[in-house]
Parts: C-alpha cells; sequence; structure tokens
C-alpha cells in the first residue's frame, strides 16, 4: 500500500457530514468494503450503486472527500492512479478518485488526495516490458531488475522519487528515462474497477457519466448545485436526475479558520433579497474591512499569465486578450514563450485515434490550460506546458487561434494541417473556469452586470449570482472585483521560470516526430 502522509487529528463531524459518512459506510460494507479498518472482501451485493453529495462551497465536501479516501487506503482498498497498474493481486478492491479536469485534480492534490482526471482512468497506459518490471519493483510487486544500460545509482534515484511520492513516471524520470522510453502507447480501459469518488461532478456531461458507470459499480458523486451545468444540458448536471434517496445534502457551511470573505460573499448569494448593487455593496464593504478581497479599477495585467480573468461574455474575452498581448508587446503573427492557452479540442481524423488517446491521457483534454513554451522543431508543432498535468511537458501539432476585435475569422500563429487547437488564455469564460483554482482571482464585474441586467433565470436561480458563485468561489486566496473596463501595465515581461522541470520526454501528437 503507498506510504501516506503523517496522519492528523481526526476530524469532527458536523451533523450532516457524519450522516453522509454512516450512509457511504453502510453502500461500502454492502459491497464488501469497510471503512473501520476490516480487510477488504470479494466483491459482493448489487451493482451500479450512484450516490450523490451536494453542498455549497464551504460545507465540507473536500473534507468528506479526503477522510473517505484515507480510510479506504488504510483499509487495503488500492488506489488506482492511471499512472501504472501492474500485477493484478487477486481479490484486490480498488478505489479511484477522479476529477474532470487536469486542474482540478491538481487542487485535489496539493491538498493530499491521490486524483487523477478520468480520462487517465479511461486510458491506460501500456509499458515497455523490462521498464515494466522496474515499474513492478518500485511498487513492490517484483524484485528489483537488473536493467542494460540503467546503473545500481540511477534505479536508487528512482526508489527515493517514487517513495516520497508515490509517482511511477516521476520516478522512471529521476532515473534519467523519457517518456517515450517507458510508455509504448495507451488502450483504453477493459477492466472494471471498484469504487469511484468523483470530485466536481457538476461538471460531468451524460456521456463521462456513462463512462464511469461502465467501469465503476459504486460511485459516488461529490458536487454543488450552485455551480453552472455543463454547456449544452439545459441547465441540468448530472446528478439532478437521482432520485432524492441517492442525495446526500451537506447544508451546513463551516466557519473557515480566517473567517474567509471570499465564502461570505459566496454565500450571500444565496439570499433572494440580495440584488446586483446590493451584492456589489457587500464587495466593497469587504474590500474596506479585509485584503482578501480587492475593489479594483482596473485588471492587473502581471496576473494574467498564469491565472486568467473570468469574464461571461465572449467578446469582452476577447478584447480583454487582445489588451493583454499589446501590453506585453506581442507580435501580431506570432506567440510569445510564456503566453497562456487553452486547449479547445483536438481536430483528428479516425486513423489517428491513437495519437488523440496519447494527449488527452497526457492532459491535453478539452479545457486544459497550457503555457506556450515555443515553436517545435518541425512546422506547426509547438512546444507547450499543461498546466496541472503530473508530466506536464509535450509537444504537438497545433492550430493556435488568437482572436481578434470584430474580426470573425482569427490570426493563426501556428497551423498544422490536423491537432490540437488552441484559444489564448489570458481571459476565460467563467464556464470553463469550473474545476480550476487559482491564489488570485480577478472578476471582470461588468460582465456579472450585464447578466443581471439581462435578467436570465438557470433552473430557478438568476444567472448572475450563479456566474458570480462560480467566479468568486475560484479564488484561494483573493478575490480582485473589476469594476472598470480597464487594463494596468505590465511590471514585468512574460517568463518561463514559474513552471515545473521537464518531467519525461516531449510527446509527438502525429508520427513525425517533433523532439524539440
Amino acid at each position: 500500500m503507498d506510504d501516506l502522509p503523517a496522519r492528523p487529528p481526526a476530524p469532527v463531524f458536523s451533523p450532516d457530514q457524519a450522516a453522509a459518512w454512516d450512509t457511504l459506510a453502510g453502500d461500502l460494507a454492502a459491497v464488501g468494503v469497510s471503512l473501520t479498518g476490516d480487510a477488504p472482501q470479494p466483491p459482493q451485493g448489487s451493482h451500479g450503486r450512484v450516490r450523490a453529495v451536494l453542498g455549497k462551497a464551504g460545507s465540507g465536501k473536500t473534507l468528506l472527500l479526503a477522510q473517505l479516501t484515507r480510510a479506504l487506503r488504510e483499509g487495503g482498498v488500492e488506489v488506482v492512479s492511471g499512472d501504472y497498474e501492474g500485477r493484478r493481486k487477486k481479490e484486490r478492491r480498488t478505489v479511484a478518485v477522479l476529477a474532470p479536469t487536469n486542474k482540478a485534480a491538481f487542487v485535489l492534490r496539493t491538498r493530499g488526495v491521490p486524483a487523477t482526471t478520468i480520462h487517465r482512468i479511461l486510458y491506460t497506459p501500456v509499458y515497455d516490458p523490462q521498464y515494466e518490471k522496474l515499474a513492478d519493483w518500485l511498487a513492490g510487486t517484483g524484485e528489483r531488475p537488473e536493467i542494460e544500460g540503467m546503473t545500481p545509482e540511477a534505479m536508487d534515484r528512482a526508489r527515493a522519487f517514487y517513495d516520497a511520492h508515490a509517482s511511477i513516471p516521476g520516478a522512471l524520470a529521476a532515473a534519467g528515462l523519457r517518456g517515450s522510453d517507458f510508455i509504448t502507447g495507451w488502450k483504453r480501459r477493459e477492466d472494471g474497477l471498484d469504487i469511484g469518488l468523483v470530485d466536481e461532478a457538476s461538471m460531468l456531461d451524460q456521456r463521462q457519466f456513462d463512462d464511469l458507470r461502465e467501469i465503476f459499480p459504486t460511485l459516488v458523486l461529490f458536487g454543488d448545485p450552485a455551480q453552472l451545468a455543463p454547456v449544452g444540458q439545459s441547465g441540468a448536471m448530472v446528478f439532478d436526475s437521482l432520485k432524492s434517496s441517492q442525495k446526500l445534502i451537506l447544508d451546513r457551511v463551516h466557519r473557515q479558520a480566517d473567517d474567509s470573505p471570499i465564502l461570505d460573499l459566496a454565500h450571500a448569494l444565496g439570499d433572494p433579497a440580495v440584488d446586483f448593487p446590493a451584492f456589489e455593496r457587500l464587495v466593497a464593504d469587504a474590500a474596506r474591512r479585509d485584503a482578501r478581497v480587492v475593489w479594483a479599477e482596473r485588471v492587473d495585467v502581471d496576473l494574467l499569465a498564469r491565472s486568467p480573468v473570468l469574464v461571461w461574455r465572449n467578446a469582452t474575452r476577447v478584447r480583454l486578450i487582445t489588451a493583454f498581448r499589446a501590453a506585453h508587446g506581442a507580435p501580431g503573427d506570432a506567440l510569445l514563450p510564456g503566453e497562456p492557452l487553452i486547449c479547445d479540442g483536438i481536430e483528428l481524423p479516425l486513423k489517428h485515434r491513437k495519437k488523440r488517446i496519447d494527449l488527452e491521457a497526457r492532459g491535453l483534454i478539452k479545457g486544459a490550460q497550457v503555457v506556450y513554451l515555443g515553436p517545435g522543431r518541425s512546422p506547426g508543432f509547438a512546444r507547450l506546458h499543461v498546466v496541472g498535468a503530473e508530466d506536464p511537458r509535450l509537444s504537438a501539432a497545433s492550430i493556435i487561434k488568437i482572436e481578434l476585435p470584430g474580426e470573425e475569422e482569427p490570426f493563426i500563429p501556428s497551423a498544422a494541417r490536423m491537432g490540437a487547437a488552441f484559444l489564448h488564455g489570458a481571459a476565460v469564460t467563467i464556464h470553463k473556469a469550473q474545476g480550476s483554482q487559482w491564489p488570485d482571482v480577478q472578476v471582470f464585474a461588468p460582465d456579472i452586470a450585464a447578466a443581471a441586467w439581462a435578467g436570465r433565470i438557470e433552473a430557478g436561480i438568476p444567472l448572475w449570482k450563479r456566474l458570480a458563485y462560480v467566479a468568486i468561489t475560484r479564488a484561494q486566496e483573493r478575490l480582485h472585483w473589476i469594476v472598470r473596463p480597464r487594463l494596468s501595465r505590465p511590471t514585468r515581461p512574460l517568463t518561463l521560470d514559474d513552471l515545473d522541470a521537464v518531467r519525461g520526454a516531449p510527446l509527438a501528437l502525429l508520427p513525425e516526430a517533433d523532439e524539440g
């Protein structure tokens, strides 16, 4: 079993958390898994169990998810991360902690929860046989092998890295191997697992939900019903269709140790008497009292390189991106290293399905945040850093679109015939920001005001309130409420110095390998 961090004092559950815990413990006991330390039993009981743990920000969903994961691991249930699966133990029981996006999984991992993306569970890596022996040794299911060309010191580095981080790809990279050395391809998962714990379930679309139900006979969704539903689902979330008996509601909002003014503002939106002008007065009052809320007259351009300004309208997004690039003196026909991008999908014919799986499994899925590192060696290729991915560096045939105000057609600084498509990421719609968090978040208030004036209602709640709720709860430390359509001047140039060191070799999207 993977090493666990030092166990903190057991949390004291609120009554609603305790009731949810007891229900989940009963569900798991019915399928042979105990939360009280007893050894797991072979699979038993009915299949197709789905529960949803629902609550607003601050209600304790993440705490419950973390404690549930810890109890399962300590009880002998094997955590499946999607990095590597060695020899199957007889009668093993498994759990996977999943998130819809790399960023959402990364946020959980920073909190000690071993999360991975849904794509990494749907598609599993195929290892070269000799390095599979090394992976088995690291995972504790095989003897220390002898591998031609690998020194004992390199194997010791791999062992030390794995013991510290429990990551097979990271350990092999620490031994000096490239990703293309040990991973020969990817395949869609054929065998089922046992228990799936899904965070940010409000982001799931019906297809993802159906895929997960095929793999996991026991599925627990953790979601916030106050967020925005996936585009194209008419305001409905997948857990809306569950019976009331399948939903566990966390209705108590827990005060944070530091009494977060950001959460206070989020929950003030639940008051029907609070209209948009009243809400802005609450923001202004919070800003006067607490430095974690900033009433800002302009967008801080320095923050945009790594945390986008959040907007509602697409036209606003395009104008802010244009202003960001102009502030940094970006040329009209090329990208600067360090510019942020958002993956808008992968455009490949069916015959390149394997290459699509390669990139999706590496984190390059629709909505992924990416930093442009520079052009690749082959025409149309770009070197990229996928934010939040465990192996972030890759090289891909890219179609990068930079939209311009008033222009129907964008300019395209990287134009492969087919490949991964990108939009600029200095500004992002609030819909696409779901699942992500940043230390500082800038919310473009004029767009929220426009939604309020439009008077739209979504699933019984004013749209502006849903937008504001999602936007401000993306802030981990500081909320900037931007009240004017202005942009500051940068105080520093774009840089790559803050990005993680390369782990593994660049992975090329198309057959002509680009080792740039």
